[in-house]
């Protein structure tokens, strides 16, 4: 029986495991190959309801084509925050708290302040798009990491993603009431 857990839980991290690579590789041809001005929040452990309910609600499967759409200039999406939970694209045109921390640069406009304002009270990570600059930037607990090119950007996601993945599916499995 010991053998049966075991072997399921190699199977659904690897699973997990897939479906996180497939969507940094989406946000990677999204948004570092087309550079649309952009900001995904990428939900983890805390819940990000409250925001969820300020936006469009989607149930949508997360792709390259879809993101970048929901981006389009003059669109009705295309102002606030797209939140992706559990691998969905579940709400667009949220709004998410702005930082207040005054020692950020000047050169941080609306979306980026609204990118790490939403990292500052949450675990989640935040990945922003200058539409200015085109420059990708990632956001978590309060702190943001400019100017990331593709490289760069996957190993960050992934960084910040697999781990919590791997530490989360065992917890589930091997917890003890």
């Amino acid at each position: 029986m010991e053998q049966f857990w075991l072997s399921s839980l190699e199977y659904l991290k690897a699973l997990l495991k897939f479906n996180l690579t497939s969507i940094i590789d989406v946000l990677i041809v999204a948004f570092v190959i087309y550079r649309p001005g952009a900001l995904i929040v990428l939900e983890r452990d805390t819940g990000l309801e409250e925001h969820v309910d300020t936006g469009v609600k989607i149930d949508g499967i997360v792709s390259a084509e879809f993101l970048v759409n929901l981006f389009i200039p003059k669109t009705p999406l295309h102002d606030g925050a797209v939140i992706i939970r559990g691998g969905r694209v579940v709400a667009a045109a949220c709004f998410l708290p702005l930082s207040e921390n005054p020692n950020l640069t000047s050169e941080l406009g609306t979306r980026h302040r609204a990118g790490i304002g939403i990292t500052e009270i949450s675990d989640a990570v935040a990945v922003i798009v200058s539409e200015e600059t085109g420059i990708v930037s990632v956001a978590v607990e309060g702190a943001i990491t400019r100017d990331l090119d593709e490289a760069g950007l996957q190993d960050r996601l992934t960084g910040l993603l697999s781990n919590r993945t791997a530490n989360t599916i065992s917890s589930l499995w091997f917890r003890r009431e």
